[in-house]
């Protein structure tokens, strides 16, 4: 009689004993996976910022040191306690602000202007045709060197600055879109007017997404581009802004104002590219991860 009732409750036993093997083996699996993943995570975080802490640790010790004249090149400290005085005094949020206002103002209208006409030129060959010799001329000129130009015609005021902007945001902002129309696969392209796709969603559907990588790295480039180049201009003649801050600092002496001011572009320049970064992830997620 007990030999039915033990084969009864063999199954159970074997079957806990089976769930029991399966949730000891597969826990640790998943501890390791945690583990690597948290690592790498740390590690991505920590590996950019390694270089930069090291740069800005010999920035404080070096003039303390003696290595360099604390005159010329005070420590890190020092200068952080110059923004902070800056910030504090609303000095800083005057000359960002006029900068920020000409900056946005002339990349805005670069994009406008360089998007379509990009498109236009890389899809269209008429257009090409026509434009590219004023293109190649105009693009190997240096906006710096037209900056006198630019004054004498526009006059020192906003306009000329704006303008000087405008022009050095435009063509890396054009070239790269010619580039990408250009680029894109001509199977996407016979693909959709297979399916007879009119030009108009052609260019929604297929060509601009498939160009937005190579057009966001001209507005990446551009973005940069308009901060150095209106900083350069801020310097020659404005009454406001970072550049100004900067060129008054090392006129009056005040060193470390000076090296907070070129902060304080380095931090706007890194926030800019961070927003646009962003922004191309969101408009390309079909491109896998890297």
């Amino acid at each position: 009689m007990s030999s039915p009732s033990a084969t009864l409750t063999r199954p159970a036993d074997t079957e806990s004993v089976v769930v029991e093997k399966s949730v000891v083996t597969t826990d640790p699996a998943k501890y390791r996976r945690a583990a690597q993943y948290a690592g790498s995570l740390a590690w991505k975080v920590t590996k950019p910022t390694v270089a930069i802490a090291v740069f800005l640790v010999l920035w404080e010790i070096a003039p303390r040191l003696g290595l360099v004249d604390e005159v010329f090149l005070p420590p890190l400290s020092t200068v952080l306690g110059s923004l902070v005085d800056l910030i504090t005094s609303g000095q800083l949020a005057d000359h960002l602000g006029a900068s920020l206002s000409r900056a946005l103002v002339g990349f805005s209208i670069a994009l406008l202007v360089a998007i379509p006409l990009g498109v236009a030129i890389g899809w269209y060959r008429p257009v090409a045709e026509v434009l590219n010799p004023i293109l190649e001329l105009f693009r190997n000129t240096a906006a710096l060197a037209l900056l006198p130009v630019f004054v004498l015609i526009l006059g020192i005021g906003e306009t000329s600055k704006i303008a000087l902007v405008i022009y050095a945001s435009t063509f890396p902002i054009l070239l790269n879109t010619i580039s990408g129309v250009r680029t894109v696969d001509p199977l996407l392209v016979k693909s959709a007017r297979s399916l007879g796709l009119p030009s108009y969603r052609l260019f929604q559907k297929v060509i601009l997404p498939a160009a937005v990588p190579t057009i966001f790295t001209g507005i990446r480039m551009a973005a940069a581009s308009s901060v150095l180049v209106l900083i350069a201009a801020e310097m020659v003649g404005a009454k406001a802004g970072l550049g100004y801050l900067i060129t008054a600092s090392q006129l009056n002496f005040q060193i470390p104002a000076m090296y907070a001011g070129i902060i304080a572009i380095s931090l706007v320049g890194l926030t800019f590219n961070g927003i646009l970064v962003t922004i191309e992830r969101r408009l390309s997620r079909w491109r896998p991860e890297r």
